[in-house]
Order: structure tokens, then sequence, then C-alpha cells
């Protein structure tokens, strides 16, 4: 191999790109409109566009990566995960045009697939298995029958695919067919293929997983487990490796396992066996994941192996460096997921431009991300924007290292999770290594996701409003240097002012110093010193660090350790609040009208579904908010709609 395309984007593009370019690969990446301001464009050697934004017209686009790759004369091509990475046709068409696959064969991808037919293999290779109905037969009556024989709850599953799409938890046998619909038309949308699976529900059980490795000498190892039981909607949030609660013994059971489910689909490559662990230590195979996963850097820090790496050196014919007993588990490390998703709105995916942007850091920290300060984040791409990851001789020593490595961390513009990935660390449960797949749903986190500012936190960001634009002004009427701003020669400056936040009168001094501005609040003993672009804050004899960010005139950010403030200076009307009247129906984020379920006239009722939203390769379902008749249907399928566009107006009975 001499010249590397990643068929990929965001943060795996550039990790991949990064381990290639340092092997000395001349590397291609393919980047859309959408994408032009995305830092794995100009990362790589060259980049190739392919398109305007939507998914299944560039990065879905099998002839199009191929043209790409012909135009920059690319001989090996990598399809990270996501996209196409799990599509054996694309994997045939790359091996077809004489070019090397960065994967497993076509056949290995086409075995493991289907959750249907990877199962019938699994059974066959005798690795444990849920039962459930995998046939041909894909009638809702056939379904209903399949159901009632497992007895509920029963999980709707999409044959093809993974990430969570196309699934659905269902309790009772009244709720199937509407779940047998919804998760045939998100399958559909995500993989072109709306075929599914039934299994028996197993309720809080622990998702644990197995990296595979084989090579073309006929060697299969695994590189350990990662547990990614913390999930949201069937979406990982974060993982671990090791499992907390797996022993030597289990560990080595659920590791020849995953062996023996790669050996049967003669595998070569990075992948993933996946299981459910439940509460007596038993395990049964969920799918296989034919490519390198989104959680793989736990496994690089506690083996010290680089898994992108190892994928080019065995699509290369070289042998893996160790064997099964050379393994070593070196420590524990968490990865937390930072995704533009609103927390407060239900996680729904944001979008927008990026104003602040900066990596935390910190001893055994790592974070992989796919943003720039400035870039835009756009709705037709998955909302996860970064991965922040720490390592430690031990799991508290990690957890403690990814809580302040993620303190540090402060993403504005988009509204982001980063407050709740906070929350879940902090968690007794979770710190305890207690967490399942309930531990989201059963589980109260973050109260002050969407919580208004305490007073003390308005008066804090009044102060350092208060300071940066006196600078600034200072700065831009006497043209002094910002090493003298607050400088006097005749000692410390003070100045006093008073103003009311909340109903309450607040009084504070201001000194200025050659090194920064001390601030003190009335006589309640809070004081903030302020410098750059930071700012410490005592508080009852507690000192916290604080970051601090002015976008522009109107707009403040504040860190104030678990909590992220955004504060507009004027609080205007926006078409994105929360309407007070339930008849008028919007867009609660840019996306995709799948389709349209009511019509002009039509009687509703309040949590009926009017429409289906696609943002970020998930479904949304619109809900009317109060009982009565459809006045206006602005909505209209295949349509783009924009956050805060009018889709319908009801109109409410009295």
């Amino acid at each position: 191999m001499k010249t590397l395309l990643v068929a990929n984007r965001g943060e795996i593009a550039l990790r991949i790109l990064r381990t290639a370019k340092a092997r000395g690969l001349e590397t291609v990446a393919v980047y859309t409109d959408a994408d032009a301001e995305a830092p794995h464009r100009h990362f790589a050697d060259r980049a190739i566009n392919i398109g305007a934004g939507l998914a299944g017209e560039s990065y879905l686009s099998i002839e199009t990566i191929l043209d790409a790759a012909r135009q920059s004369g690319a001989d090996a091509v990598h399809p990270g995960y996501g996209f196409l990475s799990e599509r054996a046709d694309f994997a045939a068409a790359v091996e077809a045009a004489g070019l090397t696959f960065i994967g497993p064969p076509a056949a290995a991808i086409e075995a493991m697939g289907n959750k249907a037919a990877a199962k019938r293999v699994m059974q066959a290779a005798r690795v444990p298995c849920i039962p459930g109905y995998e046939g041909d037969d894909q009638s809702e009556a056939r379904f209903i029958d399949a159901a009632a024989d497992l007895g509920f709850p029963v999980m709707v599953k999409a044959a093809a695919g993974g990430g969570g799409r196309g699934m659905r938890l269902v309790h009772a046998p009244a709720d199937l067919p509407d779940a047998l619909a919804l998760a045939r038309d998100e399958a559909r949308n995500a993989f072109g293929n709306d075929a599914l699976i039934l299994e028996r529900a197993v309720l809080r059980p622990r998702h644990v997983e197995v990296q595979v490795f084989a090579d073309t000498q006929g060697q299969t190892l695994h590189l350990g487990e990662r547990d990614c039981s913390v999930q949201r909607r069937h979406q990982k949030v974060v993982e671990e490796a090791p499992c907390p609660v797996l022993t030597p013994e289990l560990r080595a059971r659920m590791g020849a396992a995953a062996v023996k489910a790669a050996r049967a689909v003669d595998y070569v490559g990075a992948g993933t066996v996946e299981f459910l662990l439940d509460d007596s230590g038993e395990f049964y195979f969920l799918e296989m994941n034919t490519r390198l996963q989104v959680e793989h850097p736990v496994t690089e820090l506690i083996t010290g192996l680089d898994l992108v790496a190892l994928q080019l050196d065995v699509a290369e014919g070289a042998p893996l460096p160790l064997t099964q007993d050379e393994l070593r588990l070196e420590g524990h490390a968490i990865e937390v997921r930072l995704y533009a998703e609103d927390p407060a709105n239900d996680f729904l995916p944001s979008a927008g431009r990026v104003e602040v942007w900066r990596e935390g850091s910190g001893t055994g920290l790592r974070i992989d991300s796919g943003i720039l300060q400035g870039q835009s984040i756009s709705p037709f791409y998955d909302p996860m924007v970064a991965k922040v990851m720490a390592h430690g001789p031990d799991r508290e020593t990690a957890r403690e290292r990814l809580i302040d490595g993620l303190r540090d961390t402060a993403l504005f513009g988009p509204a982001n999770n980063r407050d709740f990935l906070l929350a879940i660390l902090s968690d007794p449960a979770f710190a305890a290594g207690e967490a399942t797949t309930a531990f989201l749903d059963e589980t109260v986190l973050d109260p002050h996701v969407g919580a208004a500012p305490t007073p003390a936190e308005l008066a804090l960001a009044a102060v350092l409003d208060i300071d940066r634009s006196a600078q600034a002004t200072t700065a831009r009427h006497a043209y002094v240097s910002d090493e003298l701003l607050g400088w006097s020669s005749a000692g410390p400056a003070r100045s006093h002012h008073g103003f009311v936040v909340q109903e309450q009168s607040l009084w504070v001094q201001v000194e200025s110093h050659a090194d920064g501005r001390r601030v003190a609040f009335s006589d309640d003993g809070t004081s903030v010193t302020i410098t750059e672009d930071a700012c410490q804050y005592r508080l009852d004899g507690m000192v916290q660090d604080i970051r601090f960010f002015l976008a522009n005139d109107d707009l403040l950010w504040l860190c104030l350790g678990d909590r992220s403030l955004r504060l507009p200076r004027f609080r205007a009307s926006s078409s994105l609040d929360a309407t007070a009247d339930p008849g008028t129906i919007l867009a609660p984020m840019h996306g995709l009208v799948q389709s349209v379920l009511v019509k002009p006239g039509e009687r509703v009722r309040e949590g009926q579904t009017l429409a289906v939203l696609e943002a970020m390769k998930m479904q949304h379902q619109i809900p009317a908010r109060a009982e009565g008749r459809i006045r206006t249907v602005k909505a209209a399928a295949a349509q783009q709609v924009e956050a805060g566009a009018l889709l319908f107006e009801v109109e409410i009975d009295a």
C-alpha cells in the first residue's frame, strides 16, 4: 500500500489518517460541501469533494467513493465505521476495482451483516444465542405469533445494520404493530433493508463486547472486553475496559466464544463480538460488528496496541505481533461520547456553528475529535463530535481523570451532552460499577440541565462581562497593551457596581491589578480573580476554577465545573422557544420529513404522532400536544425543514 483513501468523516477519519501518515502512507480524504470546513479534509494530503451533503449521495454511494479512489490514485480504502463499513457489496466492489479493502472479506461481512443469518451461523457454531424469530416470513401476523410464543417483553430489531437503529423494546402485544412499522421505516432509511427479527428481551443485562483480531495466517485472538452498558435509545454513551464485573474465568469463556464466532465465518482483521450478560453470569450472542468500533480506543489504552496499525498490517498480509498468551491488559480505561444534542429537549440532535471548542488536558487523558472552532455542525450526519477518554491504573483513577478532563473541556454553540456525561460519571451507581443497560432509563440524572442560572451565577456572569467589556473599551480607546491593562501607578484601582439579579440587590467591588482583576460580591465571602480566559471563584471558602468565553458582544458562556451556561446579554424571542400555544407544532430540529400521518380536518388526540422527522440518522415522532382538529398541514413528505419551521396548526378543543 502506498496511498490510503479514508471513506469516512469526522473524528474516525482523522484518527485513521494520523496512523496512516505515521506509517508513511500518502493519505486521501473525502468530504462534502457540508463538510468543507471539517478538519479531516485539511489534515489529509489530498481531499476529494464527493457531493453536496446528503449521505445517500456521498458517503453512502459506492460508485462515488470508488470514483474518488480512481481520481486520487489510491490503492487502498479504509471504511472507518458507519456509512459503508459493514456493506459486503462495498468491500467486494473495492476488491473488484483492484484496491485493498482495510477490513474483513466480503463473505464475512455478508455472513454477519444480517442479524437473522448471523444468528443461525452462531447457533451452528454453538455460540450461546437469545431465543427469537429470524424467519423469512416478514408478515405482521407471523411476528405477532412469534412474540406470543416467546413471551413479552420482546425486542424488535433490524436484520441489517446496527447502531441502535431499527430497534424497539415492546412490553405489550398491543404495541407490537406500531413498533414493527416504525422499526421497518427506520431500517429501510438507515440500511436500505427493512427486514426484521424478534428476540426475547433480556431486561437489565450488561452489554459486553469482545474485540477480536485475525490475520491471514490463521491466527485469531481476542484483546479483552469492553462494557458498553450505559446506553440511551440503544446508542452507547459510555464504554470502558475491562468490564467491572468480569472474573478471569468468565473473561476466558466469553473471549473463547468470540474467537469461535470469528472463526465460524473465516474472519480477517478487526471485529467485535457483542454479548448480553445477565446477572447470573450467562451470556448470549447479540451481533458481530465487522469493522473497527467507535470505542476501540479504550482497548488501545489497556493493551498498548494501535488497532488501526494492526488493521493495515493484516491487510498487507503480516501476522499478528502477539499470541493470546502474550496479551496483557494494563489498568482501566473509560470513554464518553460527546454528542451535539440537547439533553434539555429530549436529546434532540443540534446543529449550528461551533463558537467555542476547547479540549481538556490532564494525565491519562485522550481526546479524539472531529471538529474545529468556527466550524458548523451539519444536520446531515451522526451527532457525535468527539470522544473523551481517560486511562489509569484502576477504575476509580480513570473515572476521576475523565471527570477532570471533561470539566476542562468546553463546547459552545450547538447544544451538547457534556454536563450530562459528567452527571453519569459522578452517579454513585456508575462509580460503583453497577450500571446495566437499564441505567439511564431508571436513574434520575443531571438536575441542572436546562435549569435557570442562580443569582450567584448571574452575578458572576455580569462581573465577567463588565470586566471583559471594560478591558476591550480601554484597549480600543487608550491603545493599552494587554500586559498593562488594569495597571495603575497609584496601586489597585477600585470601583463599585450595583445591579439587580432576580430581584436581589448585589454590590460588587472590583480591584484592578496587573495580573488580573479581583472581584468581591457584597460581604458574603464570594470573590472572583479574573485572568485572560478563566477565573477563580471563591464561595464559602471553596475555590473553583471557571472558564469563560465571550463569543460576541451579546453572548457569554461559562463552564462552572459540571455545569455549562449560555448567557445572552439580551434574550430575544426565538421561533425555537417552546410556544405556549399547543396548537402550533414546530419542527424541533433540522431534518427531513419522512412521513405525514394526518390531513386537514382530521381529529387528533394528545400524543398522537402527526409526522416522522429524520435527523442525524435517527427518526423522531412529532406528537400532537393536545386534543383537537388539524387546521393546517404545512409539512410534506420528503421535505427538508429548518428547526422552528411550522409543521401543523391544530384547533384545540375548548
